[in-house]
C-alpha cells in the first residue's frame, strides 16, 4: 500500500455522459475523473460479471498478431522497475499474442504465489480490431492511438506522457497518484534514455520511499493527488503531468487515448531536449546564459517579428505542413554531417 496520503483533491464528474467531455476539460491543464463514463460499454460489463467473461469477450476480436508482454517474479510485488543495481530490470519480456497473455492472467488467478504479468500499452486497432466499433467514445472515434493494458497486480513508477491521455478503467481498479509538472525535480528522475517502458520514470519506491536518500520527495507528496478508479470510470491526465500507477487487483485492464493538441507534423519535444543535451547543456556557463536568453527569445515568448517581412519569416512564422517539413530536412542534414 502507499504510506502516504493525497495532498489535492482531483475535479470529479459524478455520472458522466460522452457530453461531460467538453472540449475545455479534453484541453485543460488540470486532471478530471470521469465517474461512470464508460459503464455502458459490453466490454465494461463482461469485466464486471467476471474475469473469464472479460477474457472471452475479448478473444472474440482478437487476431494472433504478436504483442510484448512482461514477467516478473512474485518477490517484486508488481513492480515493473530496474533492479537493485540499475544496470537491468526485474522482469523478463517476452513475446505473445493478447490470447495467450489473457490465458495466462487467468491461470495466475488461484495461484498461492503467481508471478506478474503485464501487456503495457497494445494497439486495440492492432490486436483488437473491430472491438472499437462497440466499446468506444464518440469525440474519440477518429483518435488512432487507443491502446490496451492488462495484467495482475501491477505498479508502474512516476512518468510522463507527452500526448493528454484520457484512461479508462475496464476491469479490477486502478489507483494513480499525480504530479504536476513542476514537481520533475521532487521526484528523482532516473536516466532518460535507460528506461523500463520507454519513459523516464521516477526512481522512488512509493510504498517505501526512502527519504533520506530522496529527501525532496517530502515536497512531491505535498503536491499530490491519489484517485482509485472502478470499473466505467475514466481519468484525463494532461501533458506532462506525473502518474504512478497501479492495477490493484488480480485480473485489471485499462484502455487509453491518447492525442496532442497540436498538428501531427509538429516534431516530439524529447528530440529537441535530447539535442539541446547533445548541442547545448555542456557549453561554458556564459553560453549557455546565452543560449537560455535565445530560447526563451525565440521559443517561450512571442517574440517581435513585425520588421522582418512576411515573406522571409520562414520558420519564425507560426508553422505550417511545409515549414515544418523543411525543417525537419534541415535537422536531418546537419545531424547527418
Amino acid at each position: 500500500m502507499l504510506t502516504f496520503n493525497s495532498a489535492h483533491t482531483i475535479t470529479e464528474i459524478p455520472n458522466a455522459t460522452y457530453a461531460d467531455l467538453t472540449a475545455q476539460r479534453m484541453t485543460s491543464s488540470e486532471p478530471t475523473v470521469f465517474r461512470g463514463l464508460v459503464r455502458d460499454w459490453p466490454l465494461v460489463g463482461a469485466a464486471k460479471a467476471s474475469p473469464e467473461q472479460a477474457k472471452d469477450y475479448l478473444q472474440q476480436w482478437s487476431n494472433d498478431n504478436p504483442v510484448q508482454a512482461f514477467e516478473a517474479p512474485n518477490e517484486v510485488n508488481g513492480r515493473f522497475f530496474y533492479n537493485d543495481n540499475l544496470d537491468g530490470f526485474n522482469f523478463s519480456p517476452k513475446n505473445t499474442t493478447v490470447n495467450q497473455i489473457l490465458d495466462e492472467i487467468l491461470a495466475t488467478l488461484d495461484a498461492p504465489s503467481p508471478p506478474s504479468v503485464y501487456l503495457g500499452s497494445a494497439s486495440i486497432n492492432h490486436i483488437l480490431p473491430g472491438m472499437r466499433e462497440h466499446n468506444d467514445i464518440p469525440q474519440l472515434q477518429n483518435i488512432p492511438l487507443v491502446s490496451i493494458w492488462a495484467g495482475t497486480q501491477s505498479r508502474i513508477a512516476a512518468h510522463f506522457d507527452v500526448p493528454d491521455n484520457l484512461a479508462c478503467c475496464i476491469a479490477g481498479k486502478r489507483r494513480f497518484t499525480l504530479f504536476p509538472p513542476d514537481q520533475l525535480d521532487n521526484l528523482y528522475i532516473g536516466p532518460l534514455d535507460y528506461t523500463p517502458a520507454g519513459q523516464p520514470a521516477s526512481l522512488v519506491d512509493f510504498y517505501q520511499p526512502d527519504f533520506q536518500r530522496f529527501p525532496k520527495f517530502q515536497q512531491a507528496i505535498e503536491h499530490c493527488s491519489i484517485v482509485e478508479l472502478s470499473p466505467g470510470d475514466a481519468i484525463y491526465i494532461p501533458s506532462m503531468w506525473w502518474h504512478h500507477v497501479e492495477g490493484l487487483q488480480p485480473f485489471n485492464i485499462l484502455i487509453n487515448y491518447w492525442w496532442r493538441q497540436v498538428p501531427n507534423f509538429m516534431g516530439t519535444p524529447l528530440d529537441a531536449l535530447n539535442h539541446a543535451i547533445l548541442s547545448i547543456r555542456d557549453l561554458p556557463e556564459a553560453q549557455r546564459d546565452s543560449w537560455r536568453n535565445m530560447f526563451e527569445h525565440y521559443v517561450f515568448s512571442q517574440p517581435d517579428t513585425e520588421h522582418i517581412p512576411a515573406s522571409k519569416k520562414g520558420v519564425l512564422a507560426p508553422l505550417n505542413e511545409t515549414t515544418a517539413r523543411q525543417l525537419r530536412a534541415s535537422l536531418i542534414n546537419k545531424l547527418n554531417n
